[in-house]
Order: structure tokens, then sequence, then C-alpha cells
């Protein structure tokens, strides 16, 4: 490997997911954060990790720990709130970067703030790298490569199979929470739009359901951001979530409602405190938890017409467990492979489709035989 991997992050939820992927992997990385004592406690039960105390709030001390060609992991949010500073100190390195953001709104702030920079000190980064919105990414890619000149239409699915009643992370409860209170950008006649999150509904052809399909809500995605740029056939590219597909309709009325309410800052900071017992504290579903549910995600691409002309389905671990993986494997790239091109990237941009889907199903998220009944 040509740099060291420091882990921005490591004592909390998704921190300590990460931290065990790359162990697995064989990759000792440098653990970073404000809280030395913690980490001095998690570098122990680890067969004595190197640590450095670095502060989000404090870019030049996380700046200083970089040389170029390390490759810095953040799993520290709200990144809209901690993030930007942490992402400019590896721009600033010529560093490179990865990220388990769920925030488009930060993406899209990355992209327009770094992405001239970035290019000038050889920086590479890759945020949104986990759950959010790998998955996505690599089946609207399949279905739109499937498809072919004809599709216009790339509508994006994500589900769950089991429960998620044994656990959801504090960080996918706020995210929820706030995604209410926050605008779905979409790609819509060759451009991007603001829209109302929740505003939309779309049905999903999903195999091994009941009903034969499942219902998701309009949500943000980075898809819309570096798909169209990918095929540009495509005229709208959409994404959806659908955790809780039975209420999918009720829920986007809640959201409306919701919406109305939060115009006002006295409004927001009412639902904010309605809804602080549902955030909950810090922490996430443990490993027992997280074997009760898997990753589903669905993509269509249809014609002028409307015609369906693809569907492609994946599957794999539970949402958490997947987000170590892929950023795992992402920063195993990072580090070994030198045909990277600086700037602000997506998976596809910067792996291709071929060394994606190898990476995917080494996280074990793989495609459905949409063959078998």
């Amino acid at each position: 490997m040509s740099g060291r991997i420091v882990l921005f992050g490591a004592t909390g939820y998704t921190g300590g997911l990460v931290l065990s992927s790359l162990l697995q992997r064989g990759m000792r990385p440098l653990l970073a954060g404000r809280n030395v004592d913690a980490l001095a406690r998690l570098a122990r039960e680890h067969a004595g990790l190197e640590i450095a105390a670095a502060d989000a709030g404090d870019p030049e001390s996380i700046r200083r720990l970089l040389e170029q060609d390390d490759v810095l992991i953040s799993t520290v949010g709200p990144f809209e709130r901690f993030g930007l500073g942490v992402a400019e100190a590896a721009v600033r390195a010529g560093a490179r970067y990865i990220d388990t953001t769920g925030e488009v709104g930060f993406v899209r702030t990355l992209q327009d703030r770094f992405g001239r920079q970035s290019e000038e000190t050889g920086a590479v980064l890759l945020p949104a790298f986990g759950y959010d919105y790998v998955p996505g990414i690599f089946a609207g890619a399949l279905a739109a490569q499937q498809a072919g000149d004809a599709g216009r239409k790339l509508d994006v699915g994500y589900f769950t199979s089991g429960s998620l009643r044994p656990g959801l992370s504090h960080g996918t409860r706020s995210t929820l929470r706030d995604g209410l209170f926050l605008p779905a950008v979409r790609f819509s006649n060759g451009r991007l739009v603001e829209v109302r999150t929740a505003a939309d509904v779309h049905d999903f052809p999903v195999i091994g359901t009941r009903r034969g399909h499942k219902t998701g809500l309009l949500v943000p995605g980075t898809e819309v951001l570096f798909l169209p740029d990918a095929f540009p056939q495509l005229d709208s590219v959409s994404v959806y979530n659908g955790w809780f597909s039975p209420f999918s309709r009720a829920m986007s009325l809640m959201s409306a409602a919701s919406s109305a309410v939060a115009q006002s800052p006295r409004g927001r900071r009412v639902m904010e405190k309605l809804s602080s017992p549902i955030v909950g504290k810090p922490g996430g579903p443990d490993s027992a938890r997280r074997a009760k549910t898997r990753t589903q995600v669905v993509a269509t691409v249809a014609g002028t017409d409307g015609e369906l002309l693809s569907a492609v389905q994946l599957t794999g671990p539970n949402v958490y467990t997947l987000t170590g993986e892929l950023i795992a494997w992402g920063a195993e790239q990072l580090c070994d492979r030198q045909d990277l091109a600086p700037g602000v990237a997506s998976p596809l941009s910067a792996f291709g489709l071929a060394s994606l889907t190898r990476g995917c199903a080494d996280a074990g998220l793989v495609p459905v035989d949409r063959r078998q009944p």
C-alpha cells in the first residue's frame, strides 16, 4: 500500500463497524479522534493500533496528520455540521478520502467547493460510499446498461427483508427525522430539481415478496448526481426508500403535514422536540440484531412510452454491516490503485462497473436472478 489508512471516528457506532471490516482484511488503520482516552482503549483491544488526536472543529489538526496518498476515512456526522473541514484537510493534503455520509446536500457541497481544488492537489474524494448510496448506483448502472440507449427513466428503491424493529442506529433515526424537513433532489428533464421529500411514491417489482412489489417514498440520493453523467440517455433519475413499504402512502401525507409545520423556525423546533424520543440514544443494533434483516435494492428503467425495459434487484447483508464492508473495500482500493483520477468521484466513475461488481460481491451485495420464481 502506498499510504496509511486514517480512520476518523472509530469510537462511534459506524466507525466501529468500519474498523472491524478493515481489520478482517488485514489492514491496521491509524485511529484519529477527539477523545484520546477512548481511542487508546480501542487501540489496546486490537493489539496496539496507532492513535492520534484530531478534532473536526479544528481541520488543521487533521491536516497535520495527513500525507499525500494517505487514505482518510470519515465516519463523523452529521456531515454538513462536522464533515466539511475533514474533507478539506484531505483535499489540501492531496490525500484520498472516503466517507459514510447519507447527506446528499453534503455531497453537492463537496462537488461545488472542492471539485476543482481536489483536481489541482491530486486528491480523490469518494463520498457516500456505504449503504448510502453504493447499492443504488450499482443497481442503477446495471439496469441502465441492460436497457441500453432506449432507457429514459431510472428509478431506484431501497428496501429491507426482515423486520426493522430489532434496531435502527441513532444516526439512521436522526436522518429519518431530519429527512422530513429537507428537500429531495431528483434528476428530471435533464436537470436537478428540488422537491419535498416523500412528495411521490413508486411501486417496484420485488422478487420474494407476497405481493410481488413494494412501495417507496421519494428521498434524496447521490444516484441523481452521478448516474446521468454515466448514462446520458437518461432523462429522469429518482430514488425511493421503502423501509416502511406498507405505510408509504400514509407517511407521504404525514411528511406533507410535517413539512408545512416546519416551514417556521418555531414549528421546526416543536417537531424536533416531539420526535426526540424517536431518535433515542447513540449506538445501534448488535450483530445478532443485524443478522435479522437484509438489504434489498431494486432499479428499473423505462423507455419514453413508459414500457419497462429492465429491472435489477440486489440482495446483501444488513445495511450497517454492508456499510462497514463497502468502506473497507473502498479504502483498500484507494490504497492499492494508482490509476484513479483526482476529483469528487462516484463508485462507478472511480472504479468502473466491472471492479464495482467485484467489490460489491466481496461485500456480499449481489444481483438476484429475476428468472427464478
